[in-house]
């Protein structure tokens, strides 16, 4: 599961980065991050600041979600002799979330907020570093979701570090453009505005991403498949 798993993970925590429940608070956490303040259409900030505290805030969450990752994989692996119905739940929730994802259905108690509210900026590393971990552990229903989805693929994995690897890949996927829109933004709002336009059809994508991934688990072809690439990397 470990190669098509990762590229599954990366795509997941790049698409939730992008949900319409996250995206938008993008210049909210910023302004946390580094005191900055918004002007015009520009975030007035330090750019050794707003470095320093993203990698800060990109640390945090991925604390806590490779700690969750390592949770889901090491129950997985106590819970070996039942794998077979672990994969099949998992491939079945794994499609729920992602029909709920998509707007093809929608349970409202899928769609609970959990969000983490902070009213003072943060002054130092040390505070960004909590405020990933405070997303993390806090996060927005889309998050939740897609999070969900990589957490149940870890629980079926082969080994704990196979789950490690899994949501270090979705954390990766959610810190790249969250570096890079975070910079972007201090120059110009322009670009978040523009983005905003296409999200509902983001979380359309992000969703037909999950369904797929959850048939993928369901009929165990994702065994087969990272088995097929494992042989083909040998040659």
């Amino acid at each position: 599961m470990n190669e098509i798993g990762i590229l599954f993970a990366l795509a997941g925590g790049l698409l939730s980065f992008f949900s319409p429940c996250v995206f938008p608070l993008l210049p909210a956490y910023v302004t946390h991050l580094t005191s900055g303040k918004i002007e015009g259409s520009q975030l007035q900030v330090s750019r050794r600041k707003l470095y320093s505290r993203s990698i800060g805030f990109i640390f945090g969450f991925s604390v806590v979600f490779i700690a969750l990752g390592a949770s889901a994989s090491y129950i997985g692996q106590v819970l070996m002799n039942y794998r077979l119905l672990i994969m099949q739940i998992a491939g079945i929730l794994i499609i729920i979330f992602g029909l709920q994802m998509a707007g093809l259905i929608n349970f409202k108690f899928l769609m609970k907020e959990k969000r983490f509210h902070k009213e003072e900026k943060t002054k130092n590393m040390g505070g960004s570093i909590l405020l990933g971990m405070a997303f993390a552990t806090g996060w927005s229903p889309c998050v939740g979701l897609a999070l969900s989805s990589i957490l149940l693929l870890a629980s079926s994995s082969d080994t704990l570090m196979q789950g490690v690897f899994l949501l270090g890949a979705y954390s990766l996927g959610m810190a790249i453009p969250f570096f890079i829109i975070s910079v972007i933004i201090s120059y110009s709002l322009n670009t978040m505005r523009k983005i905003n336009r296409y999200l509902s059809k983001l979380a359309f994508i992000n969703g037909v991403v999950m369904i797929l991934l959850g048939f993928l688990v369901l009929s165990g072809q994702m065994q087969k498949i990272s088995a097929w690439l494992s042989a083909y990397s040998l040659f």
